[in-house]
C-alpha cells in the first residue's frame, strides 16, 4: 500500500512575519523591505474579521479506492469503532470562512486529517469519527506492538504542556483490543487549540488491522455517553472553551473519484457552497452515537416494511458503507444482483420449514413467535443471532451461543421477514417459497462484501430511506463502489449486514455512502442532525 502524502499548509502572513522577526529571511531582505512587510502584515490583521477564529474548515483529499485493502479498512473500522465501549427548518449556522487543514479520504472508508498534540505540537493522522468519542494515539511507551512502529508516537517528554494522568485504559474491539493509559495535553485542530484535553496513549495495539490502517489514531466526535473512561470528548471541550462560533459541525464528502478535493469538515458552522436547498433536521433520539429515527425503507418503489414503525439509525462518518439487518441487506443484494456466500443453512430452513412459516404467518401468529413455535429460536424469538457478523455495539451484552444454535434461528427470522414482504405483495405461497430460496443465495459474506456486475448498474433500483417524513434516495451509481479500470474494474455493493437485537435494534448505520450524497450537519446545541443534497 502506498503511503499517504499530505498537502503542506500554506504560510500565512503572520507566520512570514514571525520568520522575519526571527531572522530567517533577513539575509535576503533589506531593512526597507522588512519595514514594508511589517506594515502589510499589520494592515492585513486590521482588516481580517474577528469571527474567523471560531470556525475551522477542514479539507478532505480524495484517493482512489483499492479493492485489495477494502477488507482491511473495514476491519479497522470495526475495531476502531468500539471505543464505543463498549422536520425541515432553516438554521443560522455561520459563514464558510476559516482556515483549511489538509485531510485525505482513504479508500472512501477512512477520512483522515492531521492534528497536533502537545507544545510544540506533535502531528498525528487521525480518523474524524462521529461513531466514537475518545481521542487516542500511539504512545512512545508502546514497545511490543508492531503497529506502533508503523505510526507516529506521542512523546510526553517533548511537550511543555503535558500533565500526567496515568489511569489505565483498555478498549475491546471486534477482533482485537487497544490498551494504554490516559494523559492530558493541549490538542490543536487547525488554528483551534483545546487546552488540557484528556486522551489515550495506546501502549498495545492488538491486531493486524492497526498495522494496515493509514491512521495513527481516532478523534471521536460522538457523545460522552460512549466515551471509554468517561473522558470528556474533544468536541465538548471546544464548546466549553468557547472556541466555536456555533455548536455545530458539518461534513461534505466528495465521492467523485477523479476529484482532487475529497471533501470538507467544518467545525463551528457549515459551508453553503456544498449543499443545495434546505436541510431536513431530525432530533437525536439517544445520546451516545448520533442516533436518529428512520422511517420506511424502499427498494425501488417497494416497501420492505421493516421500518414502517421506525428504526434506529446511526449517522457515522467512520463507517464506509451502509449497514443494516441481514434480511434487508440480502433483499437489496438480490434486487441489485449482488453475489454473496450461499447459505446452506438458510436453504435448509426454507426446504424444511418454508411451508410452515408461511402458514403460521397466514394464521395470524405474531412474527416474533413463529420461529419459537418451530423450535428454532429461544426466548420466544426475541434473540437475533449474528449470522457470522458480530455487532460491536452489542458485543459486551450479547449472550454467547454456538454457531450451530444461532444459524437456524437467524435463518428462520430472516425468512419470516421475507415471507411478510411477499405476503404484502400478495404473492402465492409457491412463488414466495421460491423467492425465499433465491434470497438465500444473496446472503452477504461474513465481512459484508458482495460483488456485482459493473455492466448491470443501469438496471438496478434506487434505494430510498425515509427520514423526517422525506425520501432520501440513492441511485446505483451512488451506492455501488468501483475500483480498477476497463476489464479489470470491480464493483462492490455499498451495503453490509449488521444485526443488533431488540430492543435496541434493528439498527442501521448511515455511513459514508449515504453522507457522500447528503451533506450532513451535526447540531450539538439543538441535538439534531440535518441532511441536504450535497453540491
Amino acid at each position: 500500500m502506498s503511503a499517504i502524502d499530505f498537502y503542506t499548509q500554506q504560510i500565512t502572513i503572520s507566520s512570514i512575519f514571525s520568520r522575519l522577526v526571527s531572522g530567517m529571511l533577513l539575509p535576503h531582505m533589506g531593512n526597507k523591505i522588512l519595514l514594508k512587510a511589517f506594515c502589510l502584515w499589520a494592515l492585513t490583521c486590521f482588516l481580517l474579521p474577528a469571527s474567523s477564529n471560531g470556525l475551522v474548515r477542514i479539507g478532505l483529499k480524495k484517493r482512489h479506492m483499492d479493492l485489495q485493502t477494502i477488507k482491511a479498512a473495514r476491519i479497522a473500522r470495526q475495531e476502531g469503532k468500539a471505543g464505543v465501549g463498549a422536520s425541515s427548518m432553516v438554521h443560522d449556522l455561520g459563514s464558510s470562512g476559516g482556515d483549511i487543514i489538509p485531510l485525505k479520504n482513504y479508500l472512501d472508508s477512512q477520512y483522515l486529517g492531521e492534528i497536533g498534540i502537545g507544545s510544540p505540537p506533535q502531528n498525528f493522522t487521525v480518523i474524524f469519527d462521529t461513531g466514537s468519542s475518545n481521542l487516542w494515539v500511539p504512545s512512545s511507551k508502546c514497545y511490543f506492538s508492531i503497529a506502533c512502529y508503523f505510526h507516529s508516537k506521542y512523546k510526553s517528554s517533548w511537550s511543555s504542556t503535558y500533565t500526567k494522568n496515568g489511569n489505565f485504559c483498555e478498549i475491546h474491539y471486534g477482533s482485537g483490543s487497544i490498551s494504554g493509559f490516559f494523559s492530558q495535553d493541549n490538542v490543536q485542530v487547525g488554528d483551534l487549540v483545546v487546552t488540557d484535553q484528556v486522551f489515550v496513549e495506546a501502549t498495545k495495539e492488538g491486531s493486524l488491522s492497526f498495522i494496515l490502517g493509514k491512521f495513527d489514531g481516532i478523534l471521536g466526535l460522538g457523545f460522552q455517553e460512549i466515551s471509554v473512561g468517561n473522558a470528556v470528548p474533544l468536541w465538548y471541550n471546544m464548546v466549553q472553551q468557547d472556541l466555536l462560533d456555533d455548536e455545530v459541525f458539518s461534513f461534505w464528502l466528495n465521492r467523485n473519484p477523479e476529484a482532487k478535493e475529497g471533501g470538507e469538515l467544518v467545525l463551528g458552522g457549515v459551508d453553503p457552497k456544498h449543499f443545495k436547498g434546505k436541510h431536513t433536521f431530525v432530533p437525536v433520539t439517544k445520546k451516545g452515537y448520533w442516533e436518529i429515527t428512520m422511517g420506511d425503507f424502499l427498494i425501488g418503489s417497494h416497501s420492505t416494511g421493516l421500518c414502517e414503525g421506525g428504526c434506529a439509525a446511526i449517522v457515522d462518518s467512520g463507517t464506509s458503507l451502509l449497514a443494516g439487518p441481514t434480511p434487508i441487506i440480502t433483499e437489496i443484494n438480490h434486487a441489485i444482483g449482488a453475489e454473496g456466500r450461499v447459505s446452506a443453512e438458510c436453504k435448509e430452513v426454507v426446504s424444511h420449514y418454508g411451508d410452515l412459516i408461511w402458514e403460521l404467518i397466514i394464521s395470524g401468529v405474531k412474527p416474533s413467535k413463529v420461529c419459537a413455535q418451530l423450535g428454532l429460536c429461544l426466548f420466544n424469538g426475541t434473540r437475533y443471532a449474528s449470522s457470522g457478523i458480530e455487532s460491536v455495539v452489542e458485543k459486551e451484552h450479547k449472550e454467547k451461543s454456538s454457531a450451530g444454535n444461532d444459524l437456524p434461528c437467524t435463518a428462520c427470522q430472516m425468512l419470516v421477514i421475507w415471507a411478510q414482504n411477499q405476503l404484502r405483495e400478495k404473492e402465492t405461497k409457491e412463488t414466495a417459497i421460491s423467492y425465499l430460496d433465491k434470497l438465500c443465495e444473496s446472503l452477504p459474506s461474513p465481512m459484508g462484501g458482495s460483488s456485482i456486475d459493473c455492466n448491470s448498474i443501469s438496471t438496478m433500483p434506487d434505494i430510498t430511506f425515509t427520514i423526517g417524513d422525506k425520501p432520501f434516495s440513492l441511485t446505483p451509481e451512488q451506492y455501488i463502489l468501483k475500483t480498477g479500470e476497463g476489464a479489470a474494474q470491480v464493483c462492490v455493493s455499498g451495503f453490509m449486514a449488521l444485526d443488533v437485537p431488540p430492543p435496541r435494534g434493528p439498527l442501521w448505520i448511515l455511513g459514508d455512502v449515504f453522507m457522500g450524497v447528503y451533506h450532513t450537519i451535526f447540531d450539538y446545541g439543538n441535538l439534531e442532525v440535518g441532511f441536504a443534497e450535497a453540491a
